[in-house]
């Protein structure tokens, strides 16, 4: 095995930064040594979101896009570890994920595709870079996400527990942990996705901190309800969803349906949206003992309140409190399936993405 040091980066749907850590991997650990969160320009940021919602874009700005990414995430690997006071020959690889811009696992020409020219990365860094994850396993018949469940396995399983473990970033996914059963996962629908969207067109925030904002509104049942009808929440597993599908047009012609709703009471329902959503399907998959939150939902109070009132007799709580940090889990997961790759294991679970066999995950852009 390639047991060392791996660096993870991972530019999730949020934008809330680019989020790279180092960790010292071998075939039973995987030690957290050092975190770092990355700073989005606003005109990329920008640039991304004219880009993933179906937009029309030339091959020049897709091209440029994926440039600036990757210098991007360059840049923020050498920050890193400049600050980790490691040197780039100390690393063995770094696993970057990529900025989604589409991804649509479904229909006749089933196509995903993450930018951030990997070539840029191993270039700027001199430590060899492996991406391209999801794309292997379409190949294979399956979503391509989420790919983080065989993580999540890894480090917090339990024999004796049922455990299940929600990522919720722009999107919310949910690993299944259960004694005895395949792991199972799959995307619920959105996380902070809608909230951070209407708060930013409403209040000029990029997210509505401590759901200060929502807390001063009033859920409306009839919205919620006509949201909840949407066909996503009742397609069977597998399956995987992003910003191409829910975003602020998905939400307009929601709203259409209704006499104008007050902006307020449009983010706390959108709030009760994301947590009603989650809650049914930990239902129906059965229920846990323990649900552990991670990603920037488990910094919103009001969520994680939700959560606990919508699934009684489960304990709801974040997985620092079982040793992984919440802010950091994905871009660790990164990390972890670039180890996977360049010691030649299998990266993806049919069980979760539907793929017809395991495979290796990525592309290696050696130094």
């Amino acid at each position: 095995m390639r047991t060392g040091r791996y660096v993870g980066v991972m530019s999730g749907t949020s934008l809330d930064g680019v989020d790279v850590v180092l960790a010292a991997i071998d075939g039973h650990t995987v030690a957290q040594q050092f975190s770092y969160s990355h700073p989005i320009p606003h005109e990329v940021k920008q640039q991304i979101l004219s880009m993933c919602q179906g937009q029309a874009v030339t091959l020049a700005q897709v091209g440029q896009l994926d440039t600036r990414l990757g210098i991007l995430f360059g840049e923020a690997v050498r920050e890193m570890l400049r600050g980790a006071g490691v040197a780039a020959h100390e690393v063995t690889a770094i696993g970057n994920h990529g900025q989604t811009v589409w991804h649509q696992p479904d229909g006749p020409a089933p196509c995903t595709l993450q930018i951030g020219d990997n070539n840029r990365i191993a270039a700027m860094t001199g430590i060899t870079t492996v991406g391209d994850f999801r794309r292997r396993d379409m190949a294979f018949g399956g979503q391509g996400a989420p790919l983080v469940p065989g993580f999540h396995h890894a480090l917090l399983a339990h024999p004796g527990e049922r455990r299940m473990v929600l990522n919720v970033g722009g999107i919310a996914n949910l690993s299944l942990l259960l004694p005895g059963q395949p792991i199972r996962g799959f995307d619920t629908g959105p996380g902070n996705i809608l909230m951070d969207a209407w708060v930013w067109r409403h209040q000029a925030k990029p997210y509505d901190k401590d759901a200060a904002w929502a807390l001063g509104g009033t859920v409306h049942p009839a919205l919620l309800q006509h949201m909840l009808a949407d066909g996503y929440f009742a397609l069977p597993a597998p399956k995987s969803t992003g910003r191409e599908y829910f975003n602020l047009s998905w939400l307009s012609y929601q709203l259409t349906h209704f006499v104008p709703i007050p902006p307020r009471d449009v983010q706390a329902t959108l709030l009760e949206l994301t947590a009603m959503s989650i809650a049914e399907q930990v239902q129906l998959s059965g229920g846990c003992e323990h649900l552990l939150v991670c990603g920037g939902g488990a910094r919103n109070p009001l969520l994680m309140a939700r959560l606990s009132a919508l699934l009684p007799g489960m304990e709801v709580g974040p997985t620092d409190k079982y040793g992984v940090s919440g802010d950091d889990m994905e871009a660790l997961a990164f990390a972890w399936l670039a180890f996977r790759t360049l010691s030649g294991l299998p990266g993806n679970l049919p069980s979760v993405t539907g793929a017809s066999r395991e495979t290796l995950l990525g592309a290696i852009y050696p130094v």
